[in-house]
């Protein structure tokens, strides 16, 4: 089973995130205080959570729904500079974030970040090669950054007809040429849950499924919150030092809690994303297109694409935002102005819709407010963290835990997460280059142990573990085969998966890949996690119910003509609710 070599030798850790360990959370969270406590499991949350017990804090974290249930896991899954925060002159964000982008690719996580190539088709022959090319220069450079290889190639010029040998699909008055450059992409969901594990490892007390419902207060300072485990509707209170809101999009609801007005304003701008088949156009890599609003993004995703996005403000339920017919429309409008055969409705596989938490300002369109965070302590006893961008979670965090530790008595130690690996990656490498022995050993095909390999990493070892107790569990989930059974029970026992969504949504991405949306797959790995969690035959038939419904309400909302009435129909299968 894989270590962490820097632990201490008398402390004993470990790598699961299971039941038992949410129970044994969940009385430390009631019975001590604690220097910090984050509210907010997205990314940034356990972000928070990492960055503060590495510190030598004790910390615990709180989340209401799953792990990256939220934004988190329902962005365009890019780890990137942003190319078009260049144009709006915003070099310090361009740099931070490809800075923050080696890291991940090339340190903390290489088993779930890697590099995808892009094609910027060019329209105009040499004024715009000259200008784009410039940008794509700059963006080089500021890769460099800290003296650290960026960990991925530099772009390239190409001429129209090296671009159709690359992107057949592209249609022949698109473009008169090409740029490539590369980013990296990631699971962003994947990385939420083995962030969290990893916070864990080292001590955080870490519970999902545990809603805070107002915070405790002594005067004007906050010293702890009121809590709400949903699982078994016991009501308690958590004390701590410091509490960080880390609540993303629900930060102006999370702040009226207090009772004080809002250190700043977040907007909640819709994202919407389709999912089609690998096999509907030909191309080697992805492609950036330009907008009248924004850029929309092809993006290679295993077997599938991912096309987006959508910048809409939305202003309806922030726990389910809904796609509508016409943000598929508006997608599908917009790429097929450059391919040779238009996509249709029939070929969107999947389709999800996340929230940006965007710090307002004066302009009317989010697609202007800012990708910048702040960090505000306007309340004794509570930071509130809000605004940025995936990439950046490490610096939000940094930043916040920075805050807070000021207010703490003692001096605290600086961060050190740039430095910690995520759980599976140390050794990553060493276990690709033997992944045809693994293979062997286990009657697997190599292709599978690469799959497990790039999101597990050397986690994988307890993935074939469970594999050599039950050779059943190699078998691959039905309607869904880039998915095999270890994979749900590992999820329910060692990730943190308390409820079949979060298996079908997150931990896997079933609900997005699969033809079917995850129907097949529902009943059986309802069964695995049955055998994991001790469900009885009523709560395993209640947990497909549930999914079948959102599943239902997804595709019916995704009809809908606008953001009011495809609010209605998706919310007609609510969230998971206390069944005890």
């Amino acid at each position: 089973m894989a270590t962490q070599n820097s632990v201490p030798n008398n402390v004993t850790r470990s790598t699961k995130l299971g039941p038992e360990e949410r129970a044994a959370a969940l009385v430390k969270l009631k019975t001590k205080e604690l220097d910090i406590l984050v509210v907010g499991g997205g990314i940034v949350g356990v972000g928070c959570a990492m960055d503060a017990v590495t510190r030598g804090l004790s910390v615990g974290i709180l989340e209401a729904r799953d792990w990256a249930s939220g934004t988190s896991s329902r962005s365009s899954k890019l780890v990137h500079g942003g190319i078009r925060y260049l144009e709006q002159l915003d070099f310090r964000l361009v740099r931070e974030a490809l800075t923050e982008r080696g890291l991940l690719l090339q340190q903390l996580a290489p088993h779930l970040v890697k590099p995808v190539r892009f094609l910027y088709p060019l329209k105009k022959r040499f004024s715009e090669r000259f200008y784009i090319g410039a940008g794509m220069l700059l963006y080089d450079i500021f890769s460099y950054t800290g003296g650290r290889p960026p960990g991925v190639p530099h772009h390239r010029h190409l001429s129209k007809r090296q671009v159709h040998k690359l992107m057949p699909s592209l249609a022949g008055d698109a473009l008169v040429g090409g740029i490539t450059y590369y980013d990296a992409q990631v699971d962003d969901a994947r990385y939420a849950a083995s962030l969290v594990r990893t916070a864990s490892f080292y001590g955080a007390h870490a519970a999902s499924r545990v809603r805070v419902e107002g915070f405790i207060k002594v005067g004007e300072r906050v010293v702890g919150v009121h809590a709400h485990d949903l699982e078994t509707d016991e009501h308690f209170d958590v004390r701590a030092k410091q509490v960080v809101n880390a609540t993303g999009v629900w930060t102006d609801d999370t702040q009226r809690m207090v009772g004080e007005r809002g250190t700043f304003k977040v907007r909640a701008s819709k994202g919407v994303h389709l999912v089609v088949p690998r096999d509907r156009f030909q191309s080697a890599m992805g492609l950036l297109l330009r907008t009248e609003k924004s850029v929309l993004f092809v993006i290679p995703w295993g077997r599938h694409w991912l096309i987006g996005t959508t910048d809409t403000d939305w202003h309806l339920d922030k726990s389910h935002p809904a796609a509508t017919a016409a943000d598929i429309d508006y997608i599908l409008e917009h790429v097929n102005s450059v391919l040779t055969v238009p996509l249709t409705r029939e070929d969107v596989e999947g389709v999800y819709a996340g929230l940006r938490p965007l710090l307002a300002g004066e302009s009317d369109q989010t697609s202007k407010l800012s990708r910048e965070h702040l960090v505000g302590h306007s309340v004794p006893g509570l930071v509130v963290i809000a605004g940025g961008k995936w990439t950046t979670y490490r610096i939000m965090a940094k930043d916040a835990v920075d805050a807070a530790a000021d207010a703490l008595d003692g001096k605290v130690p600086a961060s050190t997460t740039q430095n910690i690996p995520l759980l599976g990656a140390e050794g990553y490498q060493a276990a690709w280059n033997k992944r045809g022995k693994i293979g062997r050993a286990f009657g697997l095909h190599t292709v599978r142990v690469e799959h497990l390999l790039n999101r597990y990493g050397t986690l994988t070892d307890e993935l074939l573990d469970l594999i050599r107790a039950d050779a059943s569990l190699a078998e691959p989930l039905p309607g869904a085969d880039d998915y095999i059974a270890a994979e749900v029970v590992y999820a329910a026992s060692h990730e943190g998966a308390l409820h079949l969504e979060d298996v079908l949504a997150r931990r896997t991405r079933i609900s997005i890949e699969a033809w079917d949306r995850g129907i097949s797959a529902a009943p059986v790995a309802a069964k695995l996690m049955a055998g994991v969690l001790g469900w009885d035959a009523t709560q395993e038939e209640r947990e497909v119910a549930i999914y079948l419904r959102r599943v239902a309400a997804e595709r019916a909302s995704q009809l809908e003509p606008d953001d009011e009435s495809a609010d209605r129909v998706r919310l007609e299968a609510p969230d998971i609710v206390i069944t005890n």
